[in-house]
C-alpha cells in the first residue's frame, strides 16, 4: 500500500513536471493541450498541498479544484483527436496508435477526481492515491 505522503509527493512531482515546459508551443492545438495539462496540474497541486498539510484545508477550494481537474480531464481526448505536433510537445505518438486506451486513461482521471471526498482532509488524502495513479498511468504511457 502506498502511504499518503508518498502519493502526495508523487502527485506534486508529476504536476511540477507538467507545469515546467521546455519551450512555448507554437502550434495552437498543442498549446491548448498544454494549457489543459497545466490547469490540471495546478489544481492537483492545490489538492496535494492541502492533503499534505502544506496549505490549510479549505473544503470549498478542494471541491472546486477537484471539479476543475475532472472537467478539464474530460476535455483531454478531444484536444488530442487531431494528431498535431510541435517541438515543445511532450506527447508521444503512441497516443494516436491506441487512442481508445488513451481515452480510457483520461476517463480514469475524470473518475478519480470526481470520487475524491473533499469534505475533510482525511477524505482528500484517501482520494489522492487514485488520482495520482490515474495521472501517472497516462503520463507513463503517453508522455515523453
Amino acid at each position: 500500500m502506498i502511504k499518503p505522503t508518498r502519493t502526495i509527493a508523487l502527485i506534486l512531482a508529476l504536476s511540477a513536471g507538467v507545469a515546467i515546459a521546455k519551450e512555448e508551443a507554437q502550434n495552437p492545438a498543442v498549446k491548448a493541450r498544454q494549457n489543459a495539462m497545466e490547469t490540471i496540474a495546478a489544481n492537483v497541486k492545490v489538492l496535494g498541498d492541502m492533503a499534505g498539510g502544506k496549505a490549510e484545508f479549505d473544503e470549498a477550494k478542494a471541491a472546486e479544484a477537484a471539479a476543475v481537474v475532472a472537467a478539464t480531464a474530460l476535455t483531454v481526448p478531444g484536444l488530442f483527436e487531431a494528431e498535431e505536433d510541435d517541438p515543445a510537445s511532450e506527447a508521444l505518438p503512441d497516443i494516436w496508435m491506441d487512442f481508445a486506451d488513451f481515452t480510457t486513461k483520461s476517463d480514469a482521471v475524470v473518475a478519480a477526481a470526481q470520487a475524491i471526498d473533499t469534505s475533510s482532509v482525511s477524505g482528500l488524502q484517501a482520494g489522492m492515491g487514485a488520482l495520482g495513479g490515474a495521472c501517472k498511468s497516462c503520463h507513463t504511457a503517453y508522455r515523453m
